[in-house]
C-alpha cells in the first residue's frame, strides 16, 4: 500500500505513523526530511501514478487550492482512493445550532475553503471536515502553561474540536468508506472558555485573564463571530468510527498524563505544509 500526502504536517504525520507496513511519501515546500518538494512535478507525477491512496492536507492559498491547481488533472486520471482534510468552517455561523453534512456550505469567512471542499467532492474524494484540532504539543495545556491563553466571557459561543488521534482513526476508517463529506468532531461542543479553564485546573494554575474581544486580532475576532455545534453521526454510521476522546475533558486528561508530549510539527504552513 502506498500513500502520497500533500502537506506532511502535524495531522498527516500522525496518520502516516499509524500505517504500519505502508510506503508513505509526503510533500513539503523545500523537500526537508526526505520529502518531495511540492514543485517537483515529475516526482509527484510518478507518485500519483503508483499510489494506492492520496491525501491532501493543504488549505487554499491566495484564493485557490494549490494541489488542485498544480496536479488536479493528474488526480482526475488517477484511479485510486483520494482524501482531503477540510474544515467545519465551511458551514459558517449557525448561531449555535447543530450542523451535519447536509447543511449548506458557504456564507462564512472561508470562501476559498468552501470552493476547495466542493472541488474535492466533485473529484470523488472522501472529504473530512475538521473542527479545532488538538493533540500532543498542540492543545490548551500548552497555551495555558506558556501564558498564551485567555478567557473571553463568551460562554454562549460554542464550537467543536477533535483530538488528532481521532482524526487518524477517522481517515483510516474512511479507506473503506464511500466518497463524500464526513464531519470528524467530538461529541461535546462547548465554549473556548470552558476548555481553557479546565486546562488550567489540570495544571494547577489559576485561570488566565479575561480579555476584551476588540483587543484580539481580526482572525481571532472572526473565529468568535461563528457559533456552531458539529454533528458526527454520519461518520459513526457509515465508517464505524467512534471518537476515543468524546469530549475535551477526556482528551486533555490523556494529554496531561503524558510524560513527554510530542512537539507540534515545524512543517511550513504553506502550499506544501499542513495547516490541519
Amino acid at each position: 500500500m502506498r500513500l502520497l500526502v500533500f502537506g506532511l504536517g502535524y495531522t498527516a504525520q500522525a496518520i502516516a505513523a499509524r500505517l504500519s507496513g505502508w510506503t508513505v511519501t509526503g510533500t513539503t515546500r523545500d523537500g526537508r526530511g526526505g520529502t518531495l518538494r511540492f514543485d517537483d512535478s515529475q516526482g509527484i507525477a510518478r507518485e500519483i501514478a503508483t499510489a494506492t491512496h492520496i491525501l491532501s492536507s493543504v488549505p487554499p492559498a491566495d484564493g485557490v487550492d494549490p494541489v488542485l491547481a498544480a496536479y488536479g488533472a493528474a488526480l482526475v486520471r488517477a484511479r485510486t482512493w483520494i482524501g482531503y482534510l477540510s474544515s467545519t468552517g465551511v458551514y459558517g455561523d449557525a448561531q449555535g445550532a447543530w450542523v451535519d453534512e447536509t447543511a449548506p456550505a458557504g456564507g462564512g469567512r472561508r470562501a476559498a475553503r468552501v470552493r476547495a471542499d466542493a472541488d474535492w467532492l466533485a473529484l470523488g474524494a472522501r472529504v473530512f471536515r475538521l473542527p479545532g484540532i488538538y493533540g500532543p504539543g498542540r492543545s490548551a495545556l500548552e497555551r495555558v502553561r506558556e501564558g498564551k491563553a485567555h478567557l473571553t466571557g463568551l460562554g454562549d459561543q460554542v464550537f467543536s474540536r477533535v483530538h488528532v488521534e481521532d482524526i487518524v482513526a477517522g481517515v483510516i476508517a474512511g479507506f473503506d468508506g464511500p466518497p463524500g463529506a464526513y464531519n470528524l468532531a467530538d461529541d461535546g461542543p462547548c465554549s473556548q472558555d470552558d476548555v481553557v479553564s479546565f486546562a488550567a485546573r489540570l495544571l494547577g494554575l489559576p485561570p488566565p485573564p479575561l480579555v476584551a474581544l476588540e483587543t484580539l486580532s481580526p482572525m481571532a475576532r472572526g473565529f468568535y463571530a461563528e457559533n456552531r455545534r458539529v454533528a458526527n453521526a454520519k461518520a459513526k454510521r457509515l465508517l464505524g468510527w467512534r471518537p476515543l476522546y468524546p469530549d475535551y475533558r477526556a482528551g486533555l486528561r490523556a494529554l496531561s498524563a503524558m510524560t513527554s508530549p510530542i512537539p507540534a510539527s515545524t512543517a511550513p504552513a504553506s502550499a506544501s505544509g499542513d495547516q490541519r
